[in-house]
């Protein structure tokens, strides 16, 4: 079973998913008015990794990433350069999918955008004004937060108190100081969009209830964001939709922790930020991965470049043994000894780290432990077990953690493949056939289609062109 840390219950608690077998996820994207740095990566590569490990625990997963592409920094930035706001959103959202793709980050399901949703947030705002959560007030619309009387719930405040150091919006016509814009009027100059209520655009919090709404429905699983998007952004978003819908509108809250320069969040605003252009330069792609999950994703993370190469010298050890056994062929057994058993068992201790609260952490001590597990069996005289058994493992761990620039394992020579197909027919003949599935396996990961019929066995490696052959089986 799967368990998670729910940030309004404050507890962990087992996925549920609401459809059997089905996975909905809400994460909160950038604001792209500038460049993308590691601490736009994090929460990006954390969710890559929950989504990776709930399709190999068999769910199917549907992931909403949003871009926040309209608001007052993309608007300030764009004066600034004197460039139009759409172009400057648009140059940054490009930037920000190139590194997610270099950092082995699966691409969303859908990737919303504020300035594609807004006849959706119209219409949200509108309801809200029907039901009475809502007032107009000098052309803005604002929520009120005292009709919700679970307010603060989500972010364990009061509601009196929760305003203290947070920078709140001080506009004429608010009922409550607290009270946040649903939508914001706009000068005659202003990047706009016509509403009842005139001119303006949305507010902040409003984007997300709207976008959950449209791509997942009246309620999902799992929504997520950094742990700095807790208040305000996703304790109004909880009371908006709730407003909206009448009901808890998510069943897990899921925060991951921040990474920080001296104990300082790492922010653009803040101008700490190391853009992921200038890491990239300095650091292989899979040592940043890594890096931002070698600590549980709710823990903070400081920002070191000592602690980065240290990380990728640990790596390095992985990465050689990978060059050692990824052509190793699947063992047939194992013998008794305790390095075998940690090798047999890692599947199973790799995957319940995972299972408890996405625990990379866990995940990556286990990967370390089968290594040592490994290079002791190879040391012991048990060279093409363990090189056998840690293949499987380094290629399980890899597929959801991303640790190895490349796990491709071509057979280029048609001779070497031939043989391997000769070598299956064998297994195949003599009823060997976990043998000629394991054979059959690497071909398929070496790009070979391998096909058995009456008139024998065929095989011709895909996209490649190759010649292949038959074989009678």
């Amino acid at each position: 079973m799967i368990e998670v840390y729910d940030s309004l219950s404050g507890t962990i608690v087992p996925l549920k998913p609401r459809i059997p077998g089905r996975v909905s996820i809400y994460t909160c994207g950038v604001t792209p008015y500038d460049h993308s740095h590691l601490g736009h990566a994090r929460p990006a590569v954390v969710w890559d990794v929950i989504r990776r490990h709930l399709r190999r625990r068999g769910y199917i997963v549907t992931y909403v990433q949003n871009f926040t592409d309209i608001d007052d920094k993309i608007i300030k930035r764009a004066g600034e350069i004197g460039q139009p706001a759409s172009e400057l959103a648009a140059r940054y959202m490009t930037e920000y999918h190139a590194a997610m793709e270099q950092l082995g980050v699966l691409a969303p399901d859908f990737a919303p955008r504020v300035t594609e949703n807004i006849d959706a947030i119209i219409s949200y705002i509108g309801a809200l004004l029907e039901s009475g959560h809502a007032y107009v007030a000098e052309g803005n619309v604002y929520f009120r937060v005292r009709s919700d009387p679970q307010y603060g719930q989500l972010s364990h405040r009061k509601l009196d108190e929760m305003w203290e150091g947070v920078r709140i919006e001080v506009e004429p016509g608010k009922e409550y100081a607290g009270d946040f814009a649903l939508w914001k009027s706009a000068d005659a100059d202003e990047v706009s969009w016509p509403s009842p209520w005139g001119a303006g655009r949305p507010g902040w919090h409003i984007e997300c209830s709207a976008m959950s709404l449209r791509y997942l429905g009246a309620a999902f699983d799992l929504h997520g964001g950094g742990i700095d998007l807790l208040f305000p952004h996703h304790e109004n978003e909880r009371a908006q939709s709730r407003a909206y819908l009448g009901h808890e509108p998510v069943s897990i809250w899921v925060h991951s922790g921040l990474i920080t320069r001296g104990s300082v969040k790492m922010s653009k605003s803040l101008g700490n930020g190391i853009s992921l252009s200038d890491l990239f330069s300095r650091f292989p792609a899979p040592v940043l991965r890594t890096y931002l999950l070698s600590v549980h994703y709710r823990s903070p993370l400081e920002f070191e470049e000592d602690r980065i190469a240290e990380w990728a010298r640990a790596l390095s050890r992985i990465e050689r043994l990978w060059e050692d056994v990824k052509t190793a062929l699947p063992p047939r057994d194992a013998p008794g000894d305790e390095w075998a058993r940690v090798l047999t068992e890692f599947e199973e201790h790799f995957l319940a780290a995972l299972d408890s609260d996405f625990n990379t952490a866990q995940a990556f001590a286990r990967v370390f432990d089968m290594v040592a597990a490994a290079n002791q069996g190879i040391a012991r005289g048990h060279a093409l077990t363990a090189r056998g058994l840690t293949r499987r493992n380094l290629r399980l761990a890899n597929e959801i953690l991303g640790f190895l620039p490349d796990v491709t394992v071509p057979v280029e020579d048609e001779a070497l493949a031939a043989s391997l197909v000769k070598r299956r027919n064998e297994a195949r003949q003599a009823r060997d056939f976990v043998l000629a599935d394991q054979l059959r396996a690497i071909l398929t990961e070496s790009g070979y289609e391998v096909l058995d019929g009456p008139e024998g066995t065929r095989w011709h490696r895909l996209g490649h062109g190759g010649r292949g052959g038959m074989q009678d089986g």
